[in-house]
């Protein structure tokens, strides 16, 4: 019988190692190979995704031949992300220990849901979560969950605000929806995320009901134009604008907050992590005072996407909020994620979390976050020195360049895009046309912003 089992065994691996070998080798390649190609995919790439496409096959494939189209037709189409000059957005390439990782974790095939079905999965989520709470100096009474990304993280934490908010006027908004509930105030900043707004939306508190107050020429909301508020009620605070980098004024909001029993949120999606840096934690004063946050791990920790982190001040706030039970689940055996957070079966994203916080610790993610703040104002400096007009205070990882009219600057960017030798996106900021560049990768060097610097400079001589 054991014997048999033994057998069985060697059977049941050897139908992964060839595939994963396969695989390794592949990626090992795609990394190795990934600095000397387009940082962005040719339209040839993107055209040959139809490979992939067509009807449903009748019968399988070999597995050998799923991974080699895979790869053939898949991975000249990505962004590079993983290289050192991908600029277009808060993405930072994965730190190696943290793909590894989670390599490991797929292999291990958690459902990260209850302790019961995987110990480790949920031991590691709460030993993350209370390294996060001490790295960002919030209270130690505060608790969280692991979600997909920042909006999800929204949706969590303003769960929480919700349920407490009513609570404290005799109402049970899990129990009894919102159909009759007292209202609450949402008060934003102008320049408050699209995802913010999209968790407001599917919570019920609406798009529109919200109470907009004004911001600065750098995006931070205006403390002293904030109303007279009464009743239940949620600021929502920004720290790290994702055109400027700038941050609402958090110790303002939370002392408007105190006189009048409201609940202050941050979007924190990666302006949070400049707390870890010496240099930058005066940006993010006041902080400890809010009563929820949100961040993640995928921006500026360079963790693996999805990354999502949820804290809330009171843990038994979030736990109420999130409240599940049903026969079937029986006694929790121990922290159960899933009493914490939307998702019932998910993945174990605390594993490469915990990898790149175990890998760097505290001085390294503070030297990482420095390290692409001086290569940003590297790339401002540069482009100024160009002759060209920064349009915002770099005081984290955001530059704003604008070449000229809108109309110019668009076809300078997309002359850069379609060089491939750095990829950064545009926007609109106070209406007028930029380029936006966010360095956020561990890999970056101030050799590659000299390299992109001179793109940016033969980009624009192309365009007159």
């Amino acid at each position: 019988m054991i014997a048999s089992a033994a057998g069985q065994q060697r059977s049941e691996a050897d139908r992964y190692e060839p595939l994963l070998r396969i695989a390794a080798a592949r990626a090992v390649r795609y990394l190795a190979t990934i600095e000397s190609r387009r940082v962005g995919p040719s339209a040839a790439a993107i055209a040959s995704l139809a490979e992939l496409g067509g009807g449903l096959a009748e019968e399988g494939h070999d597995p050998e031949a799923v991974l080699d189209l895979l790869d053939r037709a898949g991975s000249p189409a990505t962004m590079a992300v993983m290289g050192r000059r991908f600029f277009g957005g808060v993405i930072g390439g994965s730190l190696p220990v943290t793909v590894a990782a989670h390599w490991l974790a797929d292999a291990w095939d958690q459902n990260a849901c209850l302790f019961e079905l995987s110990p480790v999965a949920a031991y590691v989520e709460e030993v993350v979560l209370g390294w996060l709470i001490d790295l960002f100096g919030l209270p130690q009474e505060a608790g969280g969950a692991l979600v997909v990304g920042t909006q999800s993280a929204h949706l969590t934490a303003l769960a929480a605000a919700r349920h407490a908010l009513l609570a404290n006027v005799g109402w049970d908004v899990e129990q009894d929806g919102l159909f009759g509930a007292p209202p609450i105030t949402v008060v934003v900043g102008e320049e408050a995320h699209a995802t913010l707004l999209k968790a407001l939306a599917l919570l019920g508190l609406g798009r529109r009901r919200v109470v907009t107050v004004p911001a600065d020429s750098q995006g931070r909301m205006r403390a002293a134009s904030i109303p007279r508020l009464s009743g239940p009620t949620i600021i929502c605070a920004q720290l790290g604008n994702v055109n400027s980098g700038c941050s609402d004024p958090l110790a303002a909001l939370c002392d408007a907050a105190r006189r009048s029993g409201a609940w202050v949120h941050v979007d924190g999606a990666f302006g949070m992590w400049a707390r870890t840096a010496p240099a930058r934690r005066h940006l993010t004063e006041g902080l400890e005072q809010a009563d929820s946050w949100a961040t993640d791990g995928h921006k500026w920790l360079n963790t693996p996407q999805d990354c999502g982190i949820a804290i809330v001040r009171q843990r038994e706030t979030l736990r109420e909020a999130m409240a599940v039970s049903g026969a079937y689940y029986g006694e929790p055996a121990g922290r159960d994620p899933m009493r914490w957070c939307p998702d019932s079966s998910r993945r174990a994203r605390a594993i490469e979390l915990w990898a790149a916080l175990r890998y760097l610790g505290r001085r390294g993610i503070g030297d990482q976050i420095e390290r692409t703040c001086r290569l940003a104002a590297q790339f401002a400096e540069g482009l100024r020195r160009a002759g060209h007009e920064i349009l915002n205070e770099v005081v984290l990882n955001q530059v704003l360049v604008s070449f000229g009219a809108g109309e110019r600057t668009d076809r300078v960017i997309k002359v850069i895009q379609d060089d491939g030798i750095c990829w950064c996106g545009g926007t609109t900021w106070h209406g007028r046309r930029a380029m936006r560049i966010s360095v956020s990768s561990w890999a970056t060097t101030e050799s590659d912003v000299d390299i992109c610097l001179q793109a940016v400079d033969s980009a624009c001589r192309r365009c007159g």
